[in-house]
């Protein structure tokens, strides 16, 4: 089993849940003041470490089979899997900006949001 800390699309409610395969949330947890935090042209959400800010998630003990066969593959290509640090320390698996794509047009900084949810019901609310 591996820590993962999810912040978009895998968090409960979202489009790639199911992939989950019924894997239970551990807790909801915020990450280091350490990254910033992409729309991907509001398509989902991306962290990248070269920041201050901090992003709200939640934490699945993800089995490896079911990170390998379900939500990797479903993730965009923009994301890989890395190592990221929570705000009590701890290290977790997420899946983070692929440098090559920091320069993309589709990116819009919402790290002063840090929160997934909140940025798409204020993009709702208009």
């Amino acid at each position: 089993m591996t820590l993962i800390f999810l912040n978009g699309g895998g968090m409960r409610g979202g489009p790639l849940h199911g992939e989950l395969q019924g894997t239970p949330m551990l807790y909801q947890a915020t990450s280091a003041p350490k990254y910033r935090y992409f729309s991907v042209g509001d398509r989902f959400p991306a962290m990248h470490a070269s920041g201050t800010g901090t992003v709200k998630g939640e934490v699945y003990d993800l089995p490896l089979t079911i990170l390998r066969d379900h939500l990797l593959p479903s993730e965009p290509p923009e994301l890989e899997l890395g190592v990221i640090e929570l705000s009590d320390g701890a290290a977790c698996l997420a899946t983070i900006l692929r440098p090559n794509y920091l320069t993309s047009p589709d990116l819009v900084d919402i790290t002063h949001i840090g929160d997934w949810h909140a940025y798409l019901t204020q993009q709702k609310s208009g």
